[in-house]
Parts: structure tokens; C-alpha cells; sequence
């Protein structure tokens, strides 16, 4: 073989190194460019869920808020309620007391507690 020919091959093979470098860097760009692209997709939906999450959560804190104060609310009406029936019991009690034709023990009989008036028990 000649010298002009290995030449020629060693130039062929430098150039098709040299082209297949070139190819090589340029896929490795496109592939890194591919990862910046996913990566901001990525970004962007953690952002979208991240608000939607903080929004979820003053969504369950005020729903939370308003069901204790519904709580507090009922906690009330039981207590009022609780006083008015004992207001009303005290005023029936009085009105046997004034009342002549009401017997005082059968009245005081019926104003124990239940667990006194069960006969197996006494």
C-alpha cells in the first residue's frame, strides 16, 4: 500500500472520529435539553400540586374552624336547654307543693331517681 493511500485512510478515519464526536456532543445536548424540559415539567406540577395542597388544607382548617364552632354552638343549646328543663322541673315541683289536691309522697316518690325506685334493689 502506499503512503498517499494510508494517508487518505488516516485522514477518512480522523474526519469519520471527528463527525461521529460531533453527533455524539449533539445528542448528548438534545438529551440534556430533554431532562431541562422534563425537570421544568416536573417543576411546574409540584408547584401546581404544592397549591393545590395549601389550598386543600385552609380548605380543612376553616371547615374544621366552623365544625368546632358548631360544636361550641351545640354545647350551648344542650346547656341552655339543660337549664330550662331544670327551671321547669323546679316549677312543677313548686306547683305540687302549692297544689292541695297533689299527694306529697306519691310528688316525692316520683321525683327520686330511678335507681331508688327499682324494687330489687331495696
Amino acid at each position: 500500500m502506499s503512503t498517499t493511500a494510508i494517508i487518505i485512510i488516516v485522514i477518512a478515519i480522523i474526519v469519520i472520529l471527528a463527525i461521529a464526536a460531533v453527533l455524539a456532543r449533539k445528542a448528548q445536548a438534545r438529551r440534556i435539553e430533554q431532562q431541562r424540559i422534563q425537570a421544568d415539567e416536573h417543576r411546574r406540577e409540584a408547584e401546581t400540586q404544592s397549591l393545590t395542597a395549601e389550598r386543600e388544607r385552609a380548605a380543612a382548617e376553616e371547615q374544621a374552624a366552623h365544625a368546632k364552632q358548631q360544636h361550641l354552638a351545640a354545647q350551648e343549646r344542650r346547656a341552655d336547654a339543660e337549664q330550662q328543663r331544670e327551671q321547669a322541673d323546679a316549677l312543677k315541683r313548686r306547683a305540687d307543693e302549692l297544689d292541695p289536691d297533689v299527694d306529697a309522697d306519691a310528688v316525692a316518690e316520683r321525683d327520686l331517681p330511678e335507681r331508688d325506685q327499682d324494687p330489687t334493689r331495696r
